[in-house]
């Protein structure tokens, strides 16, 4: 379990983590959503005792990371992919690692095959993809067999085969009880993935739920309408407070109304309907929409 409590991280006048409060709980897969810039890297780096809280506490299974004297044991980390010495072989690079955390050498062939690098083994990690760089930062957070993990923007670089593998890994680490925790800026990656959302902004927390909840509370139904008669029937939807966005001449979208009640509504005022299709927004969505305050350089912008 990790557990952040009003954690604050001030660089000079910048606040890159403003009062961070939630628990990532094990059995579960945590996404840790926001868009570039939001804190998510610089809260995990302060979860590994990296970077020191300007104010706050972290802690996992209630003592601080750094107070762990080996730690690969109990938290296995990929931060960032690129950060290997590009000369050592794969296998070499996680030897290392095995020793400096006294875990047997055996242990560097298993996760070796675990994320089918066995053949590429030997080779200068130099000469690695990015997507085989991931998989071998997955290795050495596997490494130690940790009861917790966590993982920043673990799919970038990775083909479909990869990412399909990495959502199966990540669904059974955490149905064995582990602790699993997965930044990204993307929601279309945790909607398949996690199963609780931890979204913050501008170093703010924004959301702290299930998948479920935040789908059920994010996700926007609206209906689209076409009708020969949408301005009188726009008149009328007005009425019962609906908003009605005119898309071609005789089509529209509706948000506040249920499909059912339009076309009771045009029924009993006489007006002719000739499609009613109700829509409900993606996640992805719901989440640029919920976020959309908090991105440091929107598109389009100046700077």
């Amino acid at each position: 379990m990790i557990e952040i409590e009003r954690l604050t991280k001030r660089y000079g006048a910048t606040t890159a983590v403003d009062q961070l409060t939630f628990t990532v709980r094990p059995g579960a897969v945590t996404g840790f959503l926001g868009p570039n810039g939001a804190g998510k890297s610089t809260t995990l780096r302060m979860v590994l005792g990296l970077n020191s809280p300007t104010a706050g506490t972290v802690t996992v299974d209630g003592a601080p990371f750094a107070a762990r004297p080996r730690g690969l044991r109990h938290v296995g980390a990929l931060l960032d992919a690129g950060d290997v010495h590009g000369g050592r072989s794969a296998r070499a690079h996680l030897s290392a690692l095995a020793r400096s955390n006294r875990i047997p050498l055996g242990r560097v062939d298993e996760v070796l095959a675990e994320v089918g690098l066995t053949e590429a083994a030997a080779r200068r990690i130099g000469g690695y993809s990015l997507g085989m760089k991931q998989r071998l930062g997955i290795a050495g957070a596997l490494l130690g067999d940790p009861p917790v993990l966590l993982f920043d923007e673990p799919l970038n670089g990775l083909d479909p085969e990869g990412v399909l593998w990495v959502r199966g890994l990540f669904r059974r680490l955490a149905e064995e009880g582990r602790t699993v925790f997965v930044s990204s800026h993307m929601m279309a990656e945790m909607e398949h993935t996690a199963d609780h959302l931890v979204v913050i902004g501008r170093g703010r927390l924004i959301a702290d739920q299930s998948l479920a909840e935040f789908s059920a509370r994010n996700a926007v139904a609206s209906v689209t309408v076409r009708s020969p008669e949408l301005g009188a029937l726009a008149e009328v939807l007005r009425t019962e407070g609906a908003e009605v966005r005119r898309t071609e001449a005789q089509s529209g979208v509706v948000t506040g109304l249920a499909a059912e009640r339009i076309g009771e509504l045009a029924l009993r005022h006489g007006l002719v309907l000739h499609e009613l299709v109700t829509r409900t927004s993606s996640l992805e969505s719901a989440f640029l929409s919920l976020t959309a305050d908090s991105v440091e350089y929107p598109a389009g912008e100046a700077r």
